[in-house]
């Protein structure tokens, strides 16, 4: 499996896709005020998770945990994911939590 691309890389790979990123995503959608922020990463994680996105969860993790969650809420969402994203997706999501980056697959 290929590793995620971090901002810097996409921006050197594909200027225009990591400037939409920044523009729409992040300097909009996540700042809306209908969610906040540590909701939106808990959304995030729970579809990369059920997506089987492993590729993005390290980059979310660190982000939501940013945004306030912590390492027990995180887990805790993996494992409700299990009953509705499948065992699969849930232990892959746990796996990335507790290899942190290094070997997330």
């Amino acid at each position: 499996m290929n590793p995620s691309l971090d901002r810097e890389s996409l921006a050197r790979y594909a200027p225009k896709l990591a400037a939409l990123s920044q523009e729409i995503l992040f300097d909009d959608i996540w700042k809306r005020p209908e969610l906040s922020a540590r909701d939106r990463s808990l959304v995030t994680l729970a579809i990369l998770a059920a997506l089987g996105r492993v590729q993005q969860i390290p980059w979310h993790l660190q982000f939501g945990r940013q945004n306030g969650l912590t390492n027990t809420e995180i887990t805790e969402l993996f494992t409700h994911l299990a009953f509705y994203a499948g065992w699969p997706a849930s232990v892959s999501a746990l796996g990335c939590l507790t290899a942190e980056e290094s070997e997330c697959r």
